[in-house]
């Protein structure tokens, strides 16, 4: 898969790209030039969404915070995973996803390779010192054919990438703020998790981790 940088992102040197997989990439500070938006961003979904610590179906309250933009928003509770279009705790619809989000997300899935990319979720996260998310797989949403994007802001974190087992080796993959990931065609299904984010604050969000995760769920 080739990799090309559109005009909507421009830039002097093609982006450093490393590769996870056959269809898996990190490019390292895409996200940069629009850092700040987006953090503001975040800030004012969670005025209209507050963060929160769901329950999973077995019971245990996830040690990550998460809200939710878009057409529909990822929750999980004793029912089951799931997308709904409308936030369980304010019965209200989740708060649109911001134009200069979705245009990144459009911009790194051609870079990438995967051609056009029509996010209709974003699901944020926000994790603090001691926080983690446990190896699992991406399968809610209908359409497997689109790309995954995530994008990182705030506190580094180490992403594990694994294979179509959650048995399978991991590789060990340091994200950084600005940091994007992204991963669909024959590596769509792979199991993927954080490792438990370490204390070393970031001086634009302090001790905390935001992260981004664009899908076409619908």
């Amino acid at each position: 898969m080739g990799m090309t940088t559109l005009d909507l992102f421009p830039r002097s040197t093609p982006p450093i790209v490393d590769r996870m997989g056959p269809c898996a990439f990190v490019l390292r500070g895409f996200a940069l030039p629009i850092a700040a938006e987006l953090v503001r961003a975040v800030t004012a979904i969670d005025a209209l969404a507050p963060f929160r610590h769901m329950e999973t179906p077995g019971g245990f309250t996830m040690s990550v915070a998460l809200t939710n933009c878009g057409d529909l928003g990822w929750t999980t509770d004793r029912r089951g995973y799931r997308y709904t279009t409308v936030d369980p705790v304010s019965n209200q619809h989740w708060p649109a996803m911001p134009a200069t989000l979705r245009a990144l997300a459009r911009t790194v899935a051609i870079t990438a390779g995967f051609g056009a990319f029509e996010p209709d979720a974003c699901l944020v996260n926000r994790y603090l010192p001691g926080s983690r998310l446990s190896l699992h797989q991406d399968k809610n949403e209908r359409d497997f054919d689109a790309p995954i994007v995530s994008v990182s802001l705030g506190m580094s974190a180490v992403f594990l990438f694994g294979g179509s087992a959650r048995s399978d080796k991991t590789t060990r993959v340091p994200l950084h703020h600005g940091d994007v990931a992204i991963w669909g065609g024959e590596d769509r299904l792979r199991y993927h998790g954080v490792m438990p984010l370490k204390d070393a604050p970031h001086p634009l969000l302090g001790a905390q981790r935001i992260n981004l995760t664009l899908r076409k769920a619908g």
